[in-house]
């Protein structure tokens, strides 16, 4: 009986998956690294992971300039969703916009870049 509650209750526990943003540990100016929240203007994003990052190095010569996709978690006043936001390519999110404006650092040829030293910069609005 014992093993059965236990089972049941990790079982409702593990049905959460919604965890409160802790409003200190938020950052205010638009940047974040991965797994940090930062707020952006009326929304909070958190980059989860980066999905691609096949821009062109800052010394070499491409013919296409490429691309940063990164997972992301944007809260509003009681809900959140996931999407994949593309740098450069502002999304309608509810009754806001939400825009993936940097990533950093540039990509070199030939230097690899963990994804936990990637700091990301978010511009946000209202409107569609």
């Amino acid at each position: 009986m014992i093993r059965m509650t236990a089972l049941a209750v990790a079982l409702a526990l593990g049905a959460c998956t919604t965890a409160p943003i802790v409003e200190a540990h938020i950052r205010a100016d638009g940047l974040a690294k991965l797994g940090q929240p930062t707020r952006v203007g009326r929304l909070v994003v958190t980059p989860k992971a980066l999905i691609e990052d096949s821009r062109c190095p800052i010394n070499a010569r491409c013919i296409w300039a490429g691309r940063v996709v990164l997972r992301s978690q944007i809260d509003g006043a009681g809900w959140r969703e996931t999407r994949d936001l593309v740098l450069g390519e502002p999304q309608s999110v509810r009754e806001s916009r939400i825009a993936l404006t940097s990533a950093r650092p540039d990509k070199q040829t030939g230097v690899e870049v963990p994804p936990s030293a990637y700091l990301f910069g978010f511009e946000g609005g209202h409107g569609r």
